[in-house]
């Protein structure tokens, strides 16, 4: 969809507007245009494992400060159906509302969007295209009413790399609740995947080995793992909240293994609390994605 085609769709679109130095979040999207500027600074964490965990690296809300302030505006129709495509907008601009326009490359793309549902049933991870001019758009599945937020994961040039969280909401009744469970084994498609972690139970700080193991329908660990993303896989971590913010938000990538089968992450989980993890993994060109709970405390 060209510039001047989305400009026109969005004509009459509701608009919640992000102030922040690293990220914050916005209210839900209403029928005036509304913005919300947050005093609340969360910084980014980009950092490199050595020795035994070489190319691991994370983004979380931890330590790197920037020096600007960063303006992300997110766009959405003004109404909003259940599983109906829902084009979005996300305009990246500074302090001053100029846009920014360039970004570095992570992980192949320049931006990475988490889409999850408030009650974390719901997961999505997508690459919006950039347009030019601080612009990006994608269009998003959104499959039940509720409350949705969504991790906006990208780097400025020479700065560091930010997450911005932005908000939206689905009409409708939103009474779900998660569907918590420690189940340690689960068949997603055919794959069968395994979590493995030190304890059952995590302790909050401290640096946990998280590790999947793939097995195929035959039982056996399988071999035709591609890069997803230049990566062995990715792995999403979301620590259970009343109103998501950057805070509770951790991208972790594997470390080096040539194991057949298996995918190791080396993280932590910052908080006491429940945390909802998101492995995802390229089989033979196919994305399994893997969702697992765990406790920290």
């Amino acid at each position: 969809m060209t510039a001047s085609l989305l400009r026109r769709s969005f004509a009459y679109a509701a608009t919640a507007t992000l102030l922040f130095a690293q990220s914050c979040s916005t209210s839900p999207n209403a029928q005036e245009p509304s913005t919300a500027v947050l005093a609340q600074q969360h910084n980014d964490k980009h950092s490199t494992q050595v020795g035994s965990h070489a190319g691991h690296s994370m983004h979380s809300s931890s330590d790197t400060k920037t020096n600007a302030a960063i303006q992300a505006k997110l766009t959405v129709p003004e109404t909003v159906a259940v599983n109906a495509p829902v084009p979005l907008v996300i305009n990246v601009q500074d302090a001053t509302d100029k846009p920014i326009n360039k970004f570095d490359v992570s992980h192949e793309q320049l931006m990475h969007l988490i889409v999850v549902s408030d009650d974390l049933r719901f997961f999505d991870h997508l690459h919006p295209r950039y347009e030019g001019n601080g612009r990006f758009t994608i269009e998003a599945q959104l499959p039940k009413s509720g409350g949705y937020t969504l991790f906006s994961d990208y780097k400025p040039a020479g700065q560091p790399a930010q997450v911005s969280t932005l908000k939206t909401q689905v009409p409708g009744d939103s009474s779900s609740s998660a569907d918590v469970n420690f189940k340690r084994s689960q068949t997603f498609t055919n794959t069968k995947v395994n979590l493995e972690l030190p304890t059952e139970t995590v302790k909050a700080g401290e640096e946990v080995a998280v590790t999947f193991n793939l097995k195929g329908s035959n039982n056996q660990a399988v071999t035709d793992l591609q890069p997803y993303m230049g990566e062995r896989g990715h792995l999403v971590i979301l620590r259970q909240s009343a109103s998501l913010t950057s805070a509770d938000y951790i991208h972790a990538h594997a470390i080096k293994d040539t194991t057949p089968g298996r995918v190791q992450f080396v993280t932590s989980f910052p908080k006491p609390g429940l945390y909802k993890l998101w492995g995802q993994f390229n089989r033979n060109g196919e994305i399994v994605t893997a969702d697992f709970w765990v406790k920290a405390n």
